[in-house]
């Protein structure tokens, strides 16, 4: 596209000369017409008699807007007036409107009165831009107008926004079908709301300055996208997150993950401090590399030579691990980057999170000057199996697997370690960040895309430090392994009011939701959603299609596994007449075929057997769900037994789909239930949501890397 760039900066350069936050109306629709941003016919009137001549001219009925630099809110301030029909009335308009605005800000500087064209009809959206805090800029789309407020039916995109990304925009709101005409009703012209958000997109990404664009109401219809107000703000200091190159990321990293050698500064031999507990982690977790202890007051700690200083180790460190009061720490990471650590990892507390952001600046500052990467400060350290590797003042862990996890928060951390450990889930790696004053989760994700012994990332953050580096790198990632992200902190960002329409809905959930589902992230609701699938992910095949079937002994769970399927994005599939009679054949007459197929409570195991084979053999089923009710006919063990059997001989034969089964009964269906997940099938007694749940997160996963 070809825009008037040249226009946009003029103006920009003005209103930032004079040191202004907003544009004038008048303005902001010269920077609308230079991208090709329709408006309604209007003009500048800055007395009685030129309104009514302007009106007059553009043609009744219009609308009158006071125009200042420093009212921003016109309706709030009495400054607009809709459905102006005469020349007598927009002279009278015009003193009104005027006197109100001054009535509102006494000091307000009057530039006169806009005077537009009135248009209706059609459908009311918002189009707009705003600087995120965390992802920069972004594109709001949803339903305009008074609506906006009430339902907030929005969706937000990173900018620029290519165009089946801003038609995604389009037809992702919950009233998308609105727009394409119900009930008789005209719909909007989709392809030029598409061409009007990739417009805006492009503005706000070739003009950083401006910090938030906001097209509402947007008149859609068959034949148009006009903008009938538009809003501006500018701002001198937009700045981008400095970003290292992540070929340096996966150098260091590789380093503090891989060590070959770590010291331990503030190493102890007295039993309960901090720097005793790592020393033992290290030495009992069975760590091959050299540990080198770190203490002035010490010759020797857990039977190896302890140093004065990091400088007096022979060789090379990679990590050193810092078990020392905050306070101490500058100093000693200056000597750790003279003798050219990678990286540096802070166990103490004390700094931002206490407020003491001056500390905390102060050691970023000495780790850059010296090439050294952070992690931390405040937190429990870090653990990799493949090289039983515990550089942590916690419990050791050392049940290898693909699965690495990282928390902001250290309790966090403890439960992942806790159920890490109770579930029997092998880890590649359990990561703290604690204030992510240096490395966070974006590093993370390269140092995982690259290693062999991870095939999936699980996250608990509480915010981003350049979400915009997260996203880019979570949807390269995520291609190919799953991300999953427990996002704490729900509620609306901010208690500053917001500039905008599109400011305030900025500041909500949806866009972490938005942006995280556009990147390939799956999202998990809670703590134990995560880890479950972090756990249960792995096991699933990738599935080969939509079509999913449920198998159930009792039509109560029935019930309730369709619900949960609806609320986790599955399908259920409508079963074709032929199948529909093969599964007749197995099961009893007041049985029930469709979907679910209702196997009744009183079938024997080979009812079972049948039906699940029957699944599993017909390639138009992609996927099962099974539902197990206890019977003494077929008890849970006899349940779980049979499910093995007949899923080994179909992987035998090259068959794998994802199979899922939901056990309700007595206490024996726990048992069954555990034998089922140590045979790769997921599987949970006394719930029908949560099985249903892992499903849905392995599909989200196969829908966003393409493989659906």
């Amino acid at each position: 596209m070809s825009y008037d760039t040249a226009t946009v900066r003029r103006i920009l350069d003005a209103a930032l000369a004079e040191g202004r936050e907003a544009l004038t109306a008048p303005e902001g629709r010269e920077i609308a017409s230079a991208y090709g941003i329709a408006t309604p016919g209007e003009a500048l009137a800055t007395n009685a008699e030129e309104v009514a001549a302007r009106a007059t001219e553009i043609g009744f009925p219009v609308v009158l807007k006071i125009v200042s630099p420093d009212i921003l809110h016109k309706t709030e301030a009495g400054g607009v007036l809709v459905g102006v029909r005469s020349a007598e009335e927009a002279t009278a308009g015009f003193a009104r409107i005027v006197s109100a605005a001054l009535d509102h800000d006494p000091q307000a500087r009057i530039l006169g009165v806009q005077v537009q064209q009135q248009l209706s009809g059609g459908h009311e959206v918002i189009v707009g831009a705003v600087t995120d805090p965390t992802f920069g800029k972004i594109v709001a789309f949803g339903l305009g107008g008074v609506l906006v407020e009430v339902l907030k039916d929005v969706t937000f995109r990173l900018a620029p926004v290519d165009p089946d990304t801003a038609r995604s925009m389009v037809d992702g709101i919950a009233a998308a079908e609105i727009l394409r005409g119900v009930r008789g009703a005209a719909g909007a012209n989709l392809d030029l709301l598409t061409d009007l958000l990739v417009r805006v997109g492009d503005l706000v990404t070739d003009f950083p300055e401006l910090a938030e664009v906001d097209l509402n109401p947007v008149l859609a219809d068959t034949e148009r996208a006009t903008a009938l107000d538009v809003r501006m703000l500018v701002s001198a200091h937009m700045t981008t997150p400095e970003r290292i190159p992540d070929q340096d990321i996966l150098a260091s990293m590789n380093r503090i993950m891989r060590p070959a050698s770590i010291a331990v500064i503030g190493a102890s031999a007295e039993a309960g401090k901090i720097g005793n507990s790592v020393m033992r982690n290290l030495v009992n977790g069975g760590y091959q590399g050299e540990i080198y202890p770190i203490n002035p007051k010490a010759s020797e700690i857990l039977e190896r030579k302890a140093f004065r200083s990091i400088a007096d180790v022979p060789g090379d460190v990679d990590v050193a691990v810092f078990a020392i009061p905050a306070a101490l720490v500058p100093r000693a990471l200056a000597e750790a980057g003279a003798k050219g650590v990678a990286g540096a990892i802070l166990i103490p507390s004390g700094f931002g999170e206490t407020g003491n952001i001056e500390l905390q600046d102060e050691v970023v500052a000495i780790a850059r000057r010296h090439g050294v990467r952070i992690l931390g400060p405040n937190i429990y350290g870090y653990y990799y199996t493949p090289l039983r590797l515990s550089a942590t003042f916690c419990t050791p862990y050392d049940v290898r697997g693909g699965v690495a996890l990282s928390s902001q928060s250290g309790g966090i951390g403890m439960a992942i370690l806790g159920f890490s450990r109770s579930s029997g889930m092998g880890v590649s790696a359990i990561v703290g960040v604690g204030n992510k004053a240096d490395i966070d989760e974006d590093d993370l994700l390269v140092f995982f895309e690259h290693d062999d012994d991870t095939n999936l990332i699980a996250m608990h953050l509480e915010d981003l430090k350049d979400g915009r580096a997260f996203a880019a790198a979570a949807k390269r990632v995520s291609r190919e392994k799953p991300v999953v992200v427990l996002k704490a902190g729900r509620t609306e960002q901010g208690a500053r009011a917001a500039s905008s329409h599109t400011g305030a809905l900025a500041g909500n959930d949806r866009v972490y939701d938005d942006i995280l589902r556009e990147s390939g992230v799956i999202r998990a609701p809670g703590l134990n959603d995560m880890l479950e699938y972090a756990r249960g992910i792995p096991l699933l095949p990738t599935p080969q299609g939509e079509n999913v079937v449920i198998i159930t002994g009792a039509g109560g769970s029935g019930v309730l596994l369709s619900d949960a399927c609806v609320e986790n994005g599955l399908s259920l599939m409508t079963i074709p007449e032929d199948l529909d009679a093969a599964f007749r054949a197995f099961i009893p007459p007041f049985g029930a075929a469709g979907n679910p197929v209702d196997i009744t409570g009183g079938e024997p195991p080979r009812t079972y057997r049948n039906t699940i084979a029957l699944g599993l053999s017909d390639p138009r089923v992609h996927a099962l769900i099974l539902g197990y009710w206890h019977t003494i006919v077929t008890p849970p063990m006899v349940f779980a037994r049979l499910v093995v059997e007949v899923v080994e001989e179909f992987r035998a034969k090259g068959v794998h789909k994802p199979i899922v089964a939901s056990l309700s009964g007595d206490v024996e269906v726990e048992e069954a239930s555990e034998h089922l997940y140590r045979n790769g099938i997921v599987a949970y007694p006394y719930t029908t949501e949560k099985p249903v749940a892992v499903l849905g997160a392995k599909y989200r996963w196969a829908r966003g890397a393409g493989h659906l």
